[in-house]
């Protein structure tokens, strides 16, 4: 009884009917007007027609439907700058909530300044905790819900994961922190808003931190209740100095929805615009894919998830990835000038590279209509730096589309990509918005469930005993059927007095209509 696999109830399930089938055949007369009785006893014509009831009753292939999500991709490079409050209404703009997408995620580069005490010491999660504060703010305000995540419930930590608790344990949980806060005295109203309004609309599902690159994940918490999220996990990959520093590589979020898994790759590539800067970005490229890992851990659920990259559904990989125009400054900047973009991105050394098979060979990206994002003015303009009669302290840089996002796999669909023109930093946010679809069961999935669920998925309620869970009830027909199998496993031989349990059994049973129970009757 310990083992509840699908193979082993169907197996004996299929065994009892055939030894059920052989005993009736020896003590029978052939009836012309049943057609199971022009078969013959030999074991292929039984072993058939177990197989077709084993077929129809557990192994049916689940049924699936595609349901569509909307995801808000974005990246954006923040020189060195800590989130401010007047940040805020730059980051409304960019992440436009008022077209609610169903998640949002977003990579960030250089949170803190990548000098040596940051790029060499020990990760420091302030800046992170203060961009997620400043994320969560802009995505639920904006829907009229209290943000008070971070009082409930703060995330310090720059490795954050989302783990399903049990609704009890949520339970317990929440009114814990709601009784000790009421004994301190502090955030009553709060806590009557969001009791009353029902909270954030959004919840952090994932953030990593590796010294500047940062990515966000957060999903509407209506999605944790309509379908099932798991395994998120999280990776890094450092690739900077010396090959092995943080101040260049990625940050990496695993996930699956239901039956699709997905992965946001939020990347910082080398910089320099000189010749064969752009070999470097590749081989950076190569070494993630290589070493970017998401291993399975105790805590995981039986679903198998991808452990590397490339082994997911759908996936995205977006941030500053710092390929360059391999074209003369000023000419460039009169293509700019022109706004002639399909001219521009001839000279694009990101699209080449995939043309000459370089790099991100058969991965897709967005007609590029805006301008190029890097490198603007520290003087809080629109002017790009540099440029002729050359402005002194100014670093003398030729624009480029430095900010991308691509994708791979599909069921994937672009609806727009766009930059926004928030003057915090010398690079402007890029952002996409996809449309995407997920598998989802369409019906339960006998595989998953046990031998009680099985039988109830195919007998009328009323011929159904007690649950399963109510244990002075009355034995239901599959665990008689299941404790007839396993005593019989003991005994080779099989007497009228089993064919007589049953029989009785069906004859108390008031009402039955499916075929199940005729095909049961007419074989004993």
């Amino acid at each position: 009884m310990d083992d509840m696999s699908p193979k082993s109830s169907s197996g004996r399930f299929r065994k009892w009917f055939k030894r059920k089938h052989k005993n009736k055949q020896k003590h029978k007369q052939p009836d012309p007007y049943n057609y199971l009785d022009g078969l013959s006893d030999g074991e292929d014509e039984g072993d058939y027609i177990m197989e077709d009831v084993y077929i129809s009753s557990f192994e049916m292939d689940p049924c699936t439907s595609t349901n569509e999500l909307r995801i808000f991709v974005g990246t954006w490079n923040v020189a060195g700058r800590s989130p401010v409050g007047s940040l805020a209404v730059d980051l409304e703009e960019w992440l436009k909530p008022q077209d609610a997408a169903d998640i949002y995620v977003l990579g960030f580069q250089e949170i803190v300044p990548l000098k040596t005490r940051t790029v060499i010491g020990a990760e420091d999660p302030t800046e992170a905790t203060n961009w997620n504060l400043l994320i969560g703010k802009t995505l639920n305000e904006n829907f009229g819900c209290p943000w008070l995540t971070p009082m409930l419930n703060p995330v310090s930590s720059d490795n954050y994961q989302y783990v399903k608790v049990p609704d009890s344990e949520r339970r317990a949980s929440f009114s814990g922190v709601i009784d000790s806060t009421l004994m301190r005295g502090r955030w009553i109203t709060q806590y009557h808003q969001q009791l009353v309004l029902g909270g954030s609309k959004y919840k952090l599902m994932a953030s990593k931190k590796m010294v500047g690159v940062f990515i966000s994940v957060w999903m509407k918490k209506e999605l944790l209740k309509k379908y099932c999220v798991s395994n998120v996990k999280v990776s890094s990959v450092a690739c900077g100095i010396m090959g092995y520093l943080g101040n260049k590589g990625s940050v990496s979020v695993s996930m699956s929805i239901e039956g699709t898994s997905f992965c946001f790759i939020a990347a910082h590539l080398a910089s320099g615009e000189k010749n064969g800067d752009e070999g470097r970005r590749n081989r950076q490229v190569s070494e993630i894919f290589k070493r970017a890992s998401f291993p399975r851990s105790a805590k995981d659920d039986d679903n198998r998830h991808p452990l590397t990259i490339l082994g997911h559904d759908q996936i995205f990989w977006f941030g500053d990835l710092n390929y360059r125009l391999d074209l003369e400054d000023n000419l460039a900047r009169d293509l700019i000038k022109k706004q002639d973009w399909k001219a521009l991105q001839g000279f694009d050394q990101l699209r080449k590279e995939q043309e000459d098979g370089g790099v991100f060979e058969g991965w897709r990206e967005g007609n590029i209509k805006f301008a190029p994002t890097y490198k603007y003015s520290s003087s809080n303009c629109n002017r790009y730096s540099g440029g002729l009669p050359n402005r002194s302290g100014e670093k003398q840089r030729t624009p480029a589309w430095c900010d991308r996002i691509l994708w791979y796999g599909k069921g994937v669909k672009l609806l727009s990509y766009f930059r926004s023109e928030s003057k915090f930093s010398d690079h402007r946010p890029v952002s996409a918005q996809f449309s995407t679809q997920i598998e989802v069961m369409k019906s339960t999935n006998s595989r998953f469930l046990d031998k009680e669920t099985n039988f109830h998925n195919i007998m009328p309620p009323e011929q159904i005993g007690p649950s399963i869970n109510n244990e002075e009830g009355k034995p239901t027909l599959l665990s008689l059927i299941v404790k007839d199998t396993e005593s019989s496993s003991t005994h080779m031989q099989v007497g009228f007095e089993e064919a007589s349990l049953f029989r009785n059994l069906l004859s108390s049973l008031t009402f039955c209509q499916t075929w199940l129970y005729e095909l049961a009757v007419s074989w004993m």
